[in-house]
């Protein structure tokens, strides 16, 4: 029997809780709603949920906030619902960790539609990386615990990887030395998104610099490919 998805929706509108609700209950899907961060937390502590649908403009933390929390504890995929036009805005939102936005008013078919191909590609990494699934990563001095997420220097300092920076350099371990393509990175870590938001993986991968190279100015793990893309330029090995 198929898993029915369990959504956890966070809004201060109660009319949008209750209408989107009803709408993903009729397409069978379980939602568990909340008005706001502490309802929210307080839910996750008790339940799992298959994706959490966000709305950015909230009394007291908003949506941006919360999504950089909980993207960098990692867990569930994150759907931004934003009334918010400025493509800026948007960027900023998917490169803090959401794995995709919605912008108000939106139409439930499309809401639906963005759901479940965010469940869809949920499932990617253990697809993609099944050679690194409960394996130890070591690359350039650096170890990866792939089943905890947590990312450790030669001398025992951990970096903190956000959801979207996990997947990332999870793409790019496993393929060490192939040039890889923003269009191909944007596919294999969120699915298709609109060429606009190429410069989402740039700075992605700035980020991930920043906690891995000596020298992000001049990286020689990560590097940059004329008129190619990006590769991980050093050997990958795997431990159990």
């Amino acid at each position: 029997m198929t898993k029915t998805p369990h959504i956890l929706l966070v809004d201060d509108s109660i009319e949008i809780r209750k209408a989107v609700s009803r709408y993903l209950e009729k397409n069978s899907m379980r939602v568990t709603s909340a008005a706001g961060a502490v309802e929210m937390d307080s839910l996750l502590k008790v339940g799992r949920y298959d994706l959490i649908v966000l709305d950015v403009m909230m009394p007291g933390e908003d949506g941006m906030s919360i999504c950089r929390r909980l993207s960098a504890k990692g867990g569930a995929p994150i759907l931004m619902l934003t009334a918010l036009s400025e493509e800026m805005d948007r960027i900023i939102g998917l490169e803090i960790g959401a794995d995709d936005y919605l912008s108000k008013p939106f139409n439930p078919r499309e809401l639906l539609a963005r759901i479940k191909a965010i469940l869809r590609r949920a499932q990617r990494p253990q697809l993609l990386a099944e050679g690194l699934t409960g394996k130890r990563v070591q690359f350039a001095g650096w170890t990866l615990e792939t089943d905890t997420r947590r990312l450790f220097s030669e001398e025992g300092r951990e970096e903190t990887l956000t959801t979207s920076e996990f997947k990332l350099l999870t793409i790019l371990l496993e393929r060490p030395r192939v040039v890889m393509s923003r269009a191909q990175l944007i596919d294999l870590a969120k699915g298709s998104l609109p060429s606009a938001f190429d410069r989402t993986i740039d700075n992605q991968i700035s980020r991930l610099r920043r906690k891995i190279e000596a020298n992000p100015g001049r990286p020689s793990i990560i590097t940059t490919v004329r008129s190619g893309g990006y590769s991980l330029a050093v050997d990958v090995e795997t431990f159990l």
